[in-house]
């Protein structure tokens, strides 16, 4: 499929869905017939009607638009207006930085408004490019972009469907539809109608969809839906429909402050030019222009956008792709997680885990993956044992005088051998070749032998790779764990057994079957593999143990006696497939078997036991979701499986907390980890009939969905939002592509995601690994934070400047002409020396321990809490103030206080004493703001107690800045001429007593007003109910853990 940029005004409409149709409503409906097909010349009318078969996009926006785009912004505009004040002052060098401020940070901008484009491009690609049809009675191949609704379409194995389509005919027929649905098995096709126009997408097995992929078999459909009315085509529409144009917190509270302080700005230049009583001289100009570019933040721009940078690329290092910047920020208060579960939560790869034989009990089969490594257990009950009377421990007198341990030892084997002889125990028991029963090396060769499946090893990659059909590949696994796979049992040189013939899987009947002969014993077997109820139906007895004790029962106690035995396996999640056998008649041997009709060869067969088999949790879920759990975030399973298999799932990877009925309410748990308050499982179908008033009443939302929906995850995600969550949505597929995109967050996987999924995301999982996902949330919180730093740092380093040189307007020579604290150069040079550089050295503050023990932001909060308001305000009006106070005292309270004339001209003799204070201003203001630096490294914790003056070392940039700052700063006061002639200032001597003393007073008074903070305001971040219960799981997990493990190396 292609993309134009129209939209078909007209597509098929049908009285209703087309599953629920049967072949004759279809015909009539579609105007076709089955014998010829549509005729060339109908086609092309059609074509002309309801367009091409193709997915139709807005367009590339061009370039230009997409550079106005990033220049339209508040910072940039002030930015620029910054630039022409740096010309006009003939700054050279803070034009030009101030220049590269804007080109890198448009620049990064840019590149990323390609995303739409690239999905709309990932999913024209999946489209095949070519589809067989009937075409005026003759099959036709043509392109797939001219397929219209009528076509019979031609499907077999290996094809990418090419429209959507109502079967009519199938055998044998499969496909894949785990990006579209999330299904990880292939679906079974058949053609019979269905009455519920309501059932989810997944179970309309009667349509084949485009896009997905034919895995076995055979079809022939009817074209009913095209281009953007598929369920491909939907997806699309939501693609181009949903808008991440919104504006994050962050964004928000940046372009106000920006409003705000280019109106303090202004207002600032007018306090200059009205003190001046608007007599502008060339010095009142530059100074008013200086006071400006002091009142704006002109690096925050820069400083925000490297931090971000520097966070894409260590998030690139732990395995997490960031494709959009601003999804570092909303990371940070992700509230909801919302996890697709095969691929994502789990492997989605089915292994065999379980097995269960009558008389034998259940198996426990270790190993995931498809490496044949794994062992096979079985618990043993143990006798109840007899010791005779005279029995003895044998412990010497001497071991128990000198041995206090053997006392101990000998009482724990006392008790120990107590309790055996009462109870006889149990033990775990490892199966082998040389101790397994008759019956379980029977299933073992009925797991390989009916089985057409390969697994092979990739000598370039050092990885197993499976061929065939998942669920037949996981018993050829098993198998193969025992040294007893169809290779090793069927070699012509070491194996015994030979295919004689097969009747292949039938959708129709769920099983199929292998006929088998041991050239060692002559044996002739016909094994037979399917749904339970489909074997039990061919079944008259049972085997009990060894293989001549066969039970007769009939299929109707067979299948009683096993149902408590399949919901238990069902409970766990896990897809039970049967076994059965029976020997071959001596006419049977003698006859061609390829020729019997499979009805009458599939009877009269003995039931010989059960396998469990499922796509297992990733071992990184579980403590993943737990450590969710701790930062008070919700993880939230929207899956395409059914509700049983999604609930057990979710029960093993922490998301369900209790194994009683997920649907009843626990209200007697009040205080416990396993409330659930309302349904914790639900399905598509449940979910999607609510209204939003319906969910917005639920007291929480569920914990888990089935047989989901695109469209319900979107709802879900919505739903979410009108509860204030800030949401990040896992997936793979095609289906989840929507949800990607609405989510404040789309996290796509790496290894096993379509290309749909990648470029509907903002960050992409190189390892799949959920684990990841915490990792990535834990930089996002730090990325806020250190970015808040930053901002506290420059802001109040503006206004500290503001307030100094705005109070410096009352100093009047004898002239009555203002006397500027600071030259308009000296401003800049200050500015240049206290404002990026710390900030840019704060953006690399190393996470704090605790950052994972807080609970996620609100989502309305911004950058400027008030409490980041107070601080800015405080520390600049406290840096402002003690700087102008020296100001003050070395001119009146230790010089006499005369001011000379014209000393914002230039030097002299007389306006040493005005030069003096503006060295002992500079030194103030410059280093104040530096160590306002360490104070922002934590915003409410002391900075200047012993403990934390060793830290100083910790963040090198910030020590490296500070000192360097130090350093250039005093270059400034005493390089002869560059004083003088370019700052307007002197070096001083005593005077840096005042200035160290006003430092202290800083420090002081910074220890205070933190002190205050932590007795008089609440926490940062306050967490809901819902969190605080989030946490209190995690709590009593890890305590659980903890004593598990205490316990486990306790002996």
């Amino acid at each position: 499929m292609l993309f134009k940029g129209k939209t078909s005004g007209k597509n098929v409409r049908a009285v209703k869905p087309y599953h629920c149709m049967d072949m004759g409503q279809t015909l009539q409906d579609l105007d076709v017939s089955l014998d010829t097909g549509l005729s060339a010349s109908e086609a092309e009318r059609r074509l002309t009607v309801y367009g091409t078969n193709e997915m139709r996009g807005g367009g590339r926006p061009s370039a230009f638009k997409i550079l106005l785009r990033q220049l339209a912004n508040i910072m940039v505009i002030i930015l620029i207006a910054a630039i022409v004040v740096a010309f006009v002052t003939k700054d050279w060098i803070e034009a030009g930085v101030l220049i590269g401020v804007i080109s890198f940070n448009t620049a990064v901008g840019f590149f990323q408004e390609f995303k739409a484009e690239k999905t709309m491009d990932s999913l024209r690609k999946m489209s095949s490019p070519t589809s067989r049809v009937l075409r005026s009675g003759q099959m036709a191949v043509v392109p797939t972009i001219d397929l219209v609704p009528g076509d019979v379409l031609y499907l077999e194995s290996g094809d990418v469907v090419g429209a959507d389509s109502r079967l009519f005919e199938v055998f044998n027929f499969d496909t894949d539809e785990a990006l579209l649905t999330g299904e990880a098995l292939p679906i079974s096709k058949q053609t019979e109608p269905f009455e519920d126009p309501e059932i989810p997408l997944g179970d309309r097995i009667n349509l084949a969809f485009a896009s997905t992929t034919v895995t076995k078999g055979r079809a022939k459909g009817i074209v009913y839906a095209t281009g953007m009315s598929s369920e491909v085509g939907k997806i699309a529409k939501k693609l181009m429909e949903s808008s991440k144009s919104k504006k994050t917190p962050m964004q928000k509270s940046l372009d106000k402050m920006a409003w705000i302080l280019l109106a303090i700005a202004i207002v600032s230049v007018l306090i200059v030019f009205g003190v001046n009583k608007f007599k502008i001289s060339t010095e009142v100009l530059l100074y008013a222009i200086g006071l400006a570019i002091a009142t704006i933040p002109e690096g925050l721009v820069a400083v925000v956008t490297l931090i971000m940078s520097l966070s894409v690329h260590t998030l690139a290092k732990k395995r997490a792709l960031v494709r959009q910047l601003v999804a570092l920020e909303s990371l940070g208060s992700i509230t909801n997680i919302c996890s697709d579960k095969t691929g994502t939560l789990t492997q989605a790869r089915m292994v065999m885990v379980r097995a269960w034989l009558p008389e034998e009990g259940f198996f426990s089969v270790s190993g995931l993956g498809l490496e044949p490594v794994g062992e096979v257990t079985k618990k043993v009950k143990l006798p109840p044992i007899s010791r005779p009377s005279n029995a003895v421990v044998n412990f010497s007198s001497a071991d128990l005088e000198n041995d206090a341990e053997a006392n101990s030892e000998k009482a724990r084997l006392i008790a120990s051998d107590a309790a055996s002889c009462a109870s006889g125990g149990e033990k775990t028991v490892t199966v082998d070749a040389t101790n397994m029963s008759t019956s379980f090396r029977r299933l073992v060769e009925a797991s390989a032998l009916c089985n057409m499946s390969e697994i092979k090893h990739n000598a370039e990659t050092s990885e197993w790779v499976g061929i065939g059909d998942p669920t037949e590949i996981a018993l050829q696994v098993f198998a193969s764990k025992l040294s007893m796979g169809k290779p090793q049992i069927t070699a012509k040189d070491s194996g015994d057994w030979t295919v004689v013939c097969e009747y292949p899987f039938d959708s129709s009947i769920k099983r199929m079957s292998v006929v088998v002969k041991n050239s060692a014993t002559n044996e002739h077997l016909l094994i037979l593999k399917g749904a339970t109820e489909r074997v039990v139906s061919c079944c008259i007895g049972r085997q009990d143990g060894d293989s001549s004790k066969i039970t007769d029962i009939v299929p109707e106690d067979l299948q009683t006696s096993l149902d408590p035995r399949i919901e238990e396996m069902a409970r766990d999640g896990l897809r039970v497939l049967s076994f059965a056998y029976r020997p071959l008649t001596a006419a049977e041997q003698a006859a061609d078997m390829t020729k019997a009709k499979r009805e009458d060869v599939e009877v009269n067969m003995n039931f010989l036991g059960l396998v469990g088999i499922y796509d297992p949790p990733r071992p990184e879920s579980h403590p993943s979701v737990m450590e969710c759990y701790r930062a008070g975030i919700h993880v939230t399973m929207l899956t395409g499986d059914h509700p049983e298999t999604a609930a057990a799932i979710a029960r093993q990877v922490g998301i369900l907390q209790t194994e009683e009925d997920p649907l009843d309410v626990d209200e007697k748990a009040a205080d416990h980890q396993t409330i659930q308050l309302g349904q914790v499982v639900m399905t598509a179908r449940e979910f999607d009939r609510l209204t939003d008033e319906e969910i917005d009443a639920l007291p929480e939302l569920p914990s888990v969905i089935a047989r989901c929906s695109p469209d319900t995850k979107v709802k879900m995600i919505q739903a979410m939002h009108r509860r204030n969550g800030i949401v990040a949505m896992t997936g793979d597929g095609v289906n989840d592509s929507p949800s990607l995109k609405f989510a404040d967050v789309g996290i796509a996987m790496g290894l096993s995601g379509s290309d749909v999924a990648k470029q509907a995301s903002e960050i992409i999982l190189t390892d799949d690994n959920f684990a990841t996902i915490v990792r990535a949330i834990k930089e996002g919180r730090r990325i806020f934070s250190n970015i808040q730093r930053s901002c506290c740092v420059l802001i109040s380093g503006n206004i500290a400047e503001l307030v100094c040189l705005l109070l410096g307007l009352a100093f009047r020579d004898k002239l009555d002409e203002t006397v500027f604290p600071l030259s308009p150069v000296a401003i800049l040079v200050n500015n240049l020396l206290t404002g990026t550089p710390p900030a840019m050295a704060l953006g690399v503050e190393k996470a704090w321990s605790t950052i994972m023990d807080e609970p996620p932001r609100a989502a309305n909060s911004g950058l400027f809490t008030w409490e980041v308001q107070g601080d800015v305000a405080f520390y600049g009006f406290a840096i402002g103030m003690l700087s102008i106070s020296n100001f003050w005292l070395v001119i009146n309270g230790f010089g006499d206080g005369d001011m000379a004339q014209h000393c914002n001209e230039g030097y002299s003799e007389e306006c040493d004493l005005v030069y003096r204070a503006r060295g002992t201003v500079f030194a103030t203001l410059t280093l104040g703001i530096l160590l306002q630096a360490y104070n922002c490294r934590r915003l409410r914790g002391p900075m200047w107690n012993l403990r934390m003056i060793k830290r100083f070392m910790e963040n090198k940039f910030l020590f490296g800045g500070v000192v360097s700052g130090t350093i250039l700063c005093l270059l400034c006061m005493y390089i002869p001429g560059l004083n003088h002639k370019v700052l307007k200032l002197s070096g001083i001597s005593w005077e840096w007593g005042i200035v160290l003393i006003t430092l202290l007073v800083f420090i002081i008074l910074s220890e205070i007003y933190k002190f205050a903070k932590r007795k008089l305001l609440k926490p940062v971040v306050s967490a809901t109910i819902g969190q605080e219960r989030l946490q209190r799981i995690w709590t009593e997990n890890t305590l659980a853990s903890t004593g598990a493990g205490l316990e486990k190396h306790s002996f």
